[in-house]
Protein backbone atom coordinates (compact mmCIF):
# COMPACT_ATOMS: atom_id res chain seq x y z
CA UNK A 1 0.00 0.00 0.00
CA UNK A 2 0.99 3.58 -0.60
CA UNK A 3 0.03 5.59 2.46
CA UNK A 4 -0.02 9.38 2.85
CA UNK A 5 -0.01 10.75 6.40
CA UNK A 6 -1.16 14.34 6.78
CA UNK A 7 0.15 15.86 10.01
CA UNK A 8 3.21 13.66 10.36
CA UNK A 9 5.21 16.02 12.58
CA UNK A 10 2.88 15.87 15.59
CA UNK A 11 2.24 13.44 18.40
CA UNK A 12 0.15 11.00 16.36
CA UNK A 13 1.97 11.54 13.08
CA UNK A 14 5.39 10.72 14.52
CA UNK A 15 3.99 7.63 16.19
CA UNK A 16 2.39 6.48 12.95
CA UNK A 17 5.70 6.99 11.16
CA UNK A 18 7.47 4.81 13.75
CA UNK A 19 4.90 2.04 13.56
CA UNK A 20 4.05 2.01 9.86
CA UNK A 21 7.69 2.23 8.75
CA UNK A 22 8.07 -1.30 10.12
CA UNK A 23 4.80 -2.70 8.75
CA UNK A 24 4.88 -5.41 6.09
CA UNK A 25 1.56 -4.02 4.81
CA UNK A 26 3.15 -0.75 3.72
CA UNK A 27 5.07 -0.44 0.45
CA UNK A 28 5.51 3.32 0.51
CA UNK A 29 4.96 5.79 3.34
CA UNK A 30 4.74 9.51 2.57
CA UNK A 31 4.89 11.72 5.65
CA UNK A 32 3.55 15.18 4.90
CA UNK A 33 3.94 18.24 7.14
CA UNK A 34 2.93 21.89 6.90
CA UNK A 35 6.39 22.52 5.40
CA UNK A 36 5.37 20.81 2.15
CA UNK A 37 1.58 21.23 2.16
CA UNK A 38 -0.65 23.99 3.50
CA UNK A 39 -3.77 22.04 4.40
CA UNK A 40 -5.72 25.24 5.02
CA UNK A 41 -5.32 25.98 1.30
CA UNK A 42 -7.51 23.90 -1.03
CA UNK A 43 -5.26 24.19 -4.08
CA UNK A 44 -2.16 23.11 -2.17
CA UNK A 45 -4.02 20.17 -0.64
CA UNK A 46 -5.49 19.03 -3.97
CA UNK A 47 -2.08 19.20 -5.64
CA UNK A 48 -0.53 17.01 -2.96
CA UNK A 49 -3.22 14.35 -3.21
CA UNK A 50 -3.29 14.30 -7.03
CA UNK A 51 0.53 14.09 -7.17
CA UNK A 52 0.88 11.24 -4.65
CA UNK A 53 -2.31 9.31 -5.54
CA UNK A 54 -2.13 7.23 -2.37
CA UNK A 55 -4.15 4.11 -1.61
CA UNK A 56 -4.85 5.43 1.87
CA UNK A 57 -4.79 8.84 3.56
CA UNK A 58 -4.49 9.12 7.33
CA UNK A 59 -5.68 12.49 8.63
CA UNK A 60 -3.55 13.17 11.70
CA UNK A 61 -3.32 16.90 11.03
CA UNK A 62 -5.20 19.15 13.45
CA UNK A 63 -4.88 22.22 15.63
CA UNK A 64 -5.02 20.80 19.15
CA UNK A 65 -4.66 21.99 22.73
CA UNK A 66 -5.88 21.64 26.29
CA UNK A 67 -8.77 23.30 28.11
CA UNK A 68 -7.12 26.73 28.27
CA UNK A 69 -6.18 26.82 24.58
CA UNK A 70 -9.53 25.46 23.39
CA UNK A 71 -11.51 27.97 25.42
CA UNK A 72 -9.24 30.95 24.61
CA UNK A 73 -8.57 30.54 20.88
CA UNK A 74 -12.06 29.34 19.95
CA UNK A 75 -12.20 30.93 16.49
CA UNK A 76 -8.80 29.58 15.47
CA UNK A 77 -9.70 26.07 16.60
CA UNK A 78 -12.92 25.79 14.63
CA UNK A 79 -11.73 27.56 11.47
CA UNK A 80 -8.37 25.83 11.08
CA UNK A 81 -9.71 22.36 11.81
CA UNK A 82 -12.66 22.84 9.48
CA UNK A 83 -10.38 24.00 6.66
CA UNK A 84 -7.98 21.06 7.10
CA UNK A 85 -10.68 18.42 6.91
CA UNK A 86 -12.78 20.10 4.22
CA UNK A 87 -9.78 20.47 1.93
CA UNK A 88 -8.55 16.89 2.35
CA UNK A 89 -11.96 15.36 1.74
CA UNK A 90 -12.64 17.63 -1.23
CA UNK A 91 -9.22 16.77 -2.61
CA UNK A 92 -10.27 13.10 -2.74
CA UNK A 93 -13.46 13.62 -4.79
CA UNK A 94 -11.78 12.74 -8.08
CA UNK A 95 -10.08 9.70 -6.54
CA UNK A 96 -12.85 7.38 -5.28
CA UNK A 97 -10.42 4.53 -4.65
CA UNK A 98 -8.53 6.47 -1.97
CA UNK A 99 -9.44 5.18 1.48
CA UNK A 100 -9.36 7.56 4.42
CA UNK A 101 -8.73 7.10 8.14
CA UNK A 102 -9.97 10.23 9.88
CA UNK A 103 -8.72 10.85 13.41
CA UNK A 104 -11.07 12.77 15.65
CA UNK A 105 -11.46 13.10 19.39
CA UNK A 106 -13.66 11.87 22.21
CA UNK A 107 -14.70 15.50 22.74
CA UNK A 108 -17.24 15.05 19.93
CA UNK A 109 -19.61 13.44 22.41
CA UNK A 110 -22.23 15.41 24.38
CA UNK A 111 -21.42 16.81 27.80
CA UNK A 112 -24.09 14.67 29.44
CA UNK A 113 -23.48 11.47 27.49
CA UNK A 114 -23.80 8.40 29.66
CA UNK A 115 -20.51 6.80 30.71
CA UNK A 116 -19.01 4.72 29.31
CA UNK A 117 -19.68 6.75 26.18
CA UNK A 118 -20.66 4.63 23.19
CA UNK A 119 -20.59 5.57 19.53
CA UNK A 120 -24.39 5.67 19.68
CA UNK A 121 -24.08 8.95 21.63
CA UNK A 122 -22.91 10.67 18.44
CA UNK A 123 -24.91 13.88 17.83
CA UNK A 124 -27.35 13.30 20.69
CA UNK A 125 -26.80 16.38 22.87
CA UNK A 126 -25.07 19.63 23.82
CA UNK A 127 -21.27 19.75 23.67
CA UNK A 128 -18.94 20.54 26.57
CA UNK A 129 -18.65 24.36 26.32
CA UNK A 130 -14.88 24.85 26.82
CA UNK A 131 -13.98 22.91 23.65
CA UNK A 132 -17.18 23.02 21.59
CA UNK A 133 -15.57 24.82 18.58
CA UNK A 134 -12.95 22.08 18.20
CA UNK A 135 -15.58 19.39 18.74
CA UNK A 136 -17.87 20.95 16.14
CA UNK A 137 -15.08 20.87 13.56
CA UNK A 138 -14.46 17.19 14.29
CA UNK A 139 -18.18 16.40 14.08
CA UNK A 140 -18.31 18.14 10.71
CA UNK A 141 -15.41 16.03 9.47
CA UNK A 142 -17.34 12.83 10.20
CA UNK A 143 -20.38 14.11 8.34
CA UNK A 144 -18.27 15.25 5.37
CA UNK A 145 -16.59 11.83 5.26
CA UNK A 146 -19.94 10.05 5.30
CA UNK A 147 -21.19 12.31 2.51
CA UNK A 148 -18.07 11.61 0.46
CA UNK A 149 -18.56 7.88 0.93
CA UNK A 150 -22.23 7.95 -0.09
CA UNK A 151 -21.81 10.22 -3.10
CA UNK A 152 -18.35 9.36 -4.44
CA UNK A 153 -17.55 5.94 -2.94
CA UNK A 154 -14.46 6.66 -0.83
CA UNK A 155 -14.26 4.33 2.16
CA UNK A 156 -13.84 6.37 5.35
CA UNK A 157 -13.16 5.11 8.88
CA UNK A 158 -13.46 7.59 11.77
CA UNK A 159 -11.43 6.88 14.90
CA UNK A 160 -12.23 8.74 18.12
CA UNK A 161 -9.32 8.18 20.52
CA UNK A 162 -9.45 9.13 24.16
CA UNK A 163 -6.85 11.58 25.57
CA UNK A 164 -3.57 10.74 23.84
CA UNK A 165 -0.06 11.29 25.19
CA UNK A 166 3.50 10.19 24.47
CA UNK A 167 6.77 11.23 22.80
CA UNK A 168 6.60 14.27 20.48
CA UNK A 169 3.68 15.74 22.41
CA UNK A 170 3.27 19.50 22.83
CA UNK A 171 4.68 20.44 26.24
CA UNK A 172 3.61 24.07 26.13
CA UNK A 173 2.97 25.53 29.57
CA UNK A 174 -0.37 27.03 28.50
CA UNK A 175 -1.61 25.28 25.37
CA UNK A 176 -0.83 21.61 26.01
CA UNK A 177 -3.00 18.71 27.05
CA UNK A 178 -3.05 17.61 30.67
CA UNK A 179 -0.21 15.03 30.84
CA UNK A 180 2.49 16.99 28.95
CA UNK A 181 1.38 20.19 30.71
CA UNK A 182 1.67 18.63 34.16
CA UNK A 183 5.03 17.06 33.32
CA UNK A 184 6.51 20.37 32.15
CA UNK A 185 5.13 22.46 35.02
CA UNK A 186 6.11 19.90 37.65
CA UNK A 187 9.60 19.60 36.16
CA UNK A 188 10.01 23.37 36.57
CA UNK A 189 8.61 23.23 40.11
CA UNK A 190 11.03 20.48 41.03
CA UNK A 191 14.04 22.34 39.64
CA UNK A 192 12.96 25.54 41.40
CA UNK A 193 12.60 23.72 44.71
CA UNK A 194 8.93 24.69 45.02
CA UNK A 195 7.22 23.14 48.01
CA UNK A 196 3.75 23.41 46.42
CA UNK A 197 2.39 22.42 43.03
CA UNK A 198 -1.11 23.44 41.99
CA UNK A 199 -3.26 21.55 39.51
CA UNK A 200 -6.03 23.29 37.60
CA UNK A 201 -9.54 22.79 38.95
CA UNK A 202 -10.64 20.53 41.76
CA UNK A 203 -8.68 17.46 40.67
CA UNK A 204 -11.87 15.39 40.83
CA UNK A 205 -12.66 14.92 37.11
CA UNK A 206 -12.00 11.44 35.78
CA UNK A 207 -10.09 10.97 32.55
CA UNK A 208 -9.00 8.11 30.34
CA UNK A 209 -5.58 8.22 28.68
CA UNK A 210 -4.08 6.23 25.80
CA UNK A 211 -0.40 5.93 24.92
CA UNK A 212 -0.11 7.11 21.33
CA UNK A 213 1.68 4.01 19.98
CA UNK A 214 -1.29 1.90 21.06
CA UNK A 215 -3.46 3.96 18.69
CA UNK A 216 -0.92 3.59 15.88
CA UNK A 217 -0.78 -0.17 16.39
CA UNK A 218 -4.55 -0.35 15.99
CA UNK A 219 -4.37 1.71 12.80
CA UNK A 220 -1.70 -0.64 11.45
CA UNK A 221 -4.01 -3.58 12.13
CA UNK A 222 -6.87 -2.11 10.03
CA UNK A 223 -4.98 -0.75 7.02
CA UNK A 224 -6.78 -3.19 4.72
CA UNK A 225 -10.20 -2.13 6.09
CA UNK A 226 -11.25 -5.80 6.27
CA UNK A 227 -13.85 -7.06 8.75
CA UNK A 228 -14.78 -3.55 9.91
CA UNK A 229 -18.50 -3.40 10.69
CA UNK A 230 -18.72 0.33 11.38
CA UNK A 231 -17.35 3.67 10.18
CA UNK A 232 -17.01 5.09 13.73
CA UNK A 233 -14.84 3.59 16.45
CA UNK A 234 -13.91 4.77 19.92
CA UNK A 235 -10.32 3.92 20.82
CA UNK A 236 -9.70 3.91 24.57
CA UNK A 237 -7.47 2.26 27.14
CA UNK A 238 -10.32 0.97 29.28
CA UNK A 239 -8.86 2.60 32.40
CA UNK A 240 -9.63 5.95 34.01
CA UNK A 241 -7.95 8.06 36.68
CA UNK A 242 -8.78 11.30 38.51
CA UNK A 243 -6.68 14.34 37.71
CA UNK A 244 -5.38 14.46 41.29
CA UNK A 245 -4.31 10.80 41.11
CA UNK A 246 -2.69 11.48 37.74
CA UNK A 247 -0.72 14.35 39.28
CA UNK A 248 0.44 12.03 42.08
CA UNK A 249 1.56 9.46 39.51
CA UNK A 250 3.55 12.11 37.64
CA UNK A 251 4.98 13.29 40.98
CA UNK A 252 6.25 9.75 41.58
CA UNK A 253 7.81 9.45 38.11
CA UNK A 254 9.52 12.85 38.42
CA UNK A 255 10.55 12.27 42.08
CA UNK A 256 9.04 15.63 42.99
CA UNK A 257 8.88 16.17 46.76
CA UNK A 258 6.46 19.10 47.07
CA UNK A 259 2.78 19.05 48.00
CA UNK A 260 0.05 18.88 45.35
CA UNK A 261 -2.85 21.30 45.83
CA UNK A 262 -5.79 22.42 43.69
CA UNK A 263 -6.54 25.75 41.98
CA UNK A 264 -10.30 26.21 42.03
CA UNK A 265 -10.09 29.38 39.92
CA UNK A 266 -9.35 27.20 36.87
CA UNK A 267 -12.04 25.13 35.06
CA UNK A 268 -12.50 21.39 35.51
CA UNK A 269 -14.07 20.70 32.15
CA UNK A 270 -16.18 17.59 31.77
CA UNK A 271 -16.51 15.79 35.16
CA UNK A 272 -16.05 12.37 33.56
CA UNK A 273 -15.25 11.16 30.08
CA UNK A 274 -14.81 7.41 29.73
CA UNK A 275 -15.19 5.69 26.37
CA UNK A 276 -16.94 2.47 25.58
CA UNK A 277 -14.31 0.72 23.46
CA UNK A 278 -16.36 -2.43 22.89
CA UNK A 279 -16.41 -2.03 19.12
CA UNK A 280 -12.65 -1.67 18.79
CA UNK A 281 -12.00 -4.50 21.25
CA UNK A 282 -14.17 -6.76 19.06
CA UNK A 283 -11.52 -6.43 16.34
CA UNK A 284 -9.02 -8.10 18.67
CA UNK A 285 -7.18 -4.92 19.67
CA UNK A 286 -6.56 -3.84 23.25
CA UNK A 287 -4.30 -1.16 24.71
CA UNK A 288 -1.03 -2.56 26.05
CA UNK A 289 0.88 0.33 27.64
CA UNK A 290 -0.11 1.04 31.26
CA UNK A 291 -0.38 4.68 32.32
CA UNK A 292 2.64 4.86 34.63
CA UNK A 293 4.83 3.09 32.07
CA UNK A 294 3.67 5.50 29.36
CA UNK A 295 4.34 8.52 31.59
CA UNK A 296 7.89 7.27 32.21
CA UNK A 297 8.52 6.94 28.45
CA UNK A 298 7.02 10.38 27.83
CA UNK A 299 9.08 11.99 30.58
CA UNK A 300 12.29 10.43 29.24
CA UNK A 301 11.51 11.89 25.81
CA UNK A 302 10.81 15.28 27.42
CA UNK A 303 14.18 15.27 29.20
CA UNK A 304 16.08 14.28 26.07
CA UNK A 305 14.43 17.04 24.02
CA UNK A 306 14.50 19.98 26.40
CA UNK A 307 16.81 22.10 24.30
CA UNK A 308 15.27 21.82 20.85
CA UNK A 309 11.76 20.45 21.09
CA UNK A 310 9.85 21.96 24.00
CA UNK A 311 7.51 24.78 23.03
CA UNK A 312 6.93 27.24 25.86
Amino acid sequence: MKILIFGSSGLVGKSLERVLSNSTKVDELICSTRNDTDLTDLISTKEKISHIKPDLIIIAAAKVGGIFANDTYRTDFILENLKINMNIFEGCINFPNIKIINLGSSCIYPLNAQDPISEKSFMTGTLEPTNSPYAMAKLSAIEIGRSLNKEYGNKVINLMPTNLYGPNDNFSLENSHVIPGLIHRMYLAKNAGDKEFKIWGSGKPLREFLFVDDLSNFIESILDFKDLKYDLYNVGSGEEVSIIELAKMIKKVLSYEGNINTDLSMPDGNPRKFLDSGRVNETGWKAKVKLEEGIKITYEWFLSNLNNQIRT
